[in-house]
């Protein structure tokens, strides 16, 4: 078995993803500490029964596991139960990023608790479990680091709290790779589309069609999103990440849904204009050369457009 002699934290582990994540590691020998505190889509409750419910099953499978009920939005919180892990178990050899929750809004309609939550859980989260956990690895020379990101770090419509927070989670990833690679510490970022409550809801659903119709996604974006397979195409590949055989992989952001694995490109510097000489750019010069020399095919994703009838003009600069 893979994971034997191995021990595991899931955040997030109660359902969906997590849950598939942790049963898959601990099908394979993995002892493992779901750590979850049962909270709402939206993070404003809790109900540990349903980690108390994960738990059991993978027990009632041979399986090993513990229920941690806390946030890691609680830095603290973090910390005790890395030393949970180390303490039952032994070590912590493997961290799942998984937990998360959703406050969908327009930014103008945002308050700023809602983008206090999501971002603490998603990115803050995810810092301090790392935080606790690296130097537990580092000395043992081995480690297995997966941060779950989103397809909406490229870009997303009422979620900026979301999607600000995943795009963070990949250059957090990008850092622990290069921090913690040479003491045999891998970090990756996984990107899943599956069916969850978190996910795909009717509201999710209905978000999507409005979506639609405004010409915001294309057709076939909104049939994969409605057709959506579940949890059990991601843990298959996560379960891999943390593997001895993906020793060599490193920083890497992935792409998995249903049927699908894929990698994104490599960040680079797309293409750039020097000038000669100790002169900055004029402004003359900017005007001719960025839209020719930087901005060939690009295509504003959201152009402006006219306003209603009733509505203001646009505004104007001063003369």
């Amino acid at each position: 078995m893979r994971f034997e002699g191995r021990s595991a934290i899931v955040t997030g582990g109660a359902r969906g993803i997590g849950f598939a994540i942790a049963e898959a590691l601990a099908k394979e020998g993995g002892k493992v500490v779901i750590m979850d505190p049962g909270a709402s889509k939206d993070g404003g409750s809790t109900d540990h029964s349903a980690g108390e419910e994960a738990v059991a099953k993978i027990r009632a499978a041979g399986g090993t596991a513990l229920l941690a009920a806390e946030s890691v939005a609680d830095h603290e919180a973090c910390g005790r139960t890395v030393a949970l892990c180390t303490e039952k178990f032994g070590s912590v050899d493997i961290l799942v990023n998984n937990a998360g929750v959703l406050r969908p809004k327009m930014i103008w309609n945002m308050p700023v608790e809602d983008w206090d939550v999501v971002v603490d859980i998603h990115l803050r989260g995810q810092y301090s479990m790392i935080h606790h956990a690296a130097p537990h690895m580092r000395r043992q020379r081995w480690g297995r680091i997966v941060n779950m990101g989103s397809e909406a770090w490229r870009g997303t419509v009422g979620g900026a709290n979301y999607g600000a927070a995943k795009g963070g989670v990949f250059s957090l990833t990008r850092a622990m790779a290069r921090e913690l690679g040479k003491y045999g510490v891998t970090a990756n970022t996984v990107c899943p589309a599956a069916a969850t409550r978190l996910t795909l809801d009717e509201a999710v659903k209905e978000g999507f069609r409005k979506r639609l119709e405004a010409g915001l996604v294309t057709k076939e974006r909104y049939d994969a999103v409605v057709n959506m397979g579940g949890p059990e195409h991601i843990a298959p590949f996560v379960a891999y990440l943390c593997s001895d055989e993906a020793a060599n992989i490193n920083g890497q952001a992935f792409r998995a849904e249903d049927r699908k694995i894929g990698i994104y490109n490599e960040p680079e510097l797309k293409a750039s204009v020097v000038k000669a000489g100790d002169e900055p750019f004029t402004q003359d010069e900017i005007r001719k050369l960025v839209p020719s020399a930087l901005l060939g095919g690009y295509v504003n994703p959201a152009p402006a457009e006219a306003p209603a009838e009733g509505e203001p003009a646009p505004a104007r600069a001063a003369s």
